[in-house]
């Protein structure tokens, strides 16, 4: 059971991070970094998801306010490494 669990949230952390990286980024399937977008969508995930289920008043349950949460927390994440990217860059 847990396996099955461990898969669901690496599959929803691709998805997540696939979102965020294409509203972030844009540009098709072939350009993003899978590592960096899953990366995002796993720890925007965490984050933006478990910080607006709780602040909405939801709880730990599965409802859209931490979904929203989660793709929100991801394009945080991307716009955050992105800045950073930046200034190791110069």
């Amino acid at each position: 059971m847990l396996d099955v669990l461990i898969l669901a949230i690496l599959v929803w952390g691709f998805l997540v991070g696939w979102l965020a990286w294409l509203i972030v980024r844009g540009g098709g399937f072939r350009d993003v970094r899978w590592p960096q977008a899953v990366a995002a969508g796993l720890i925007g995930s965490f984050v933006g998801g478990l910080g607006i289920s709780l602040l909405s008043g939801d709880g730990l349950a599965l409802r859209p306010s931490g979904l929203i949460g989660s793709v929100i927390g991801a394009v945080v994440v991307l716009l955050i490494w992105g800045a950073v990217q930046r200034r190791h860059e110069r």
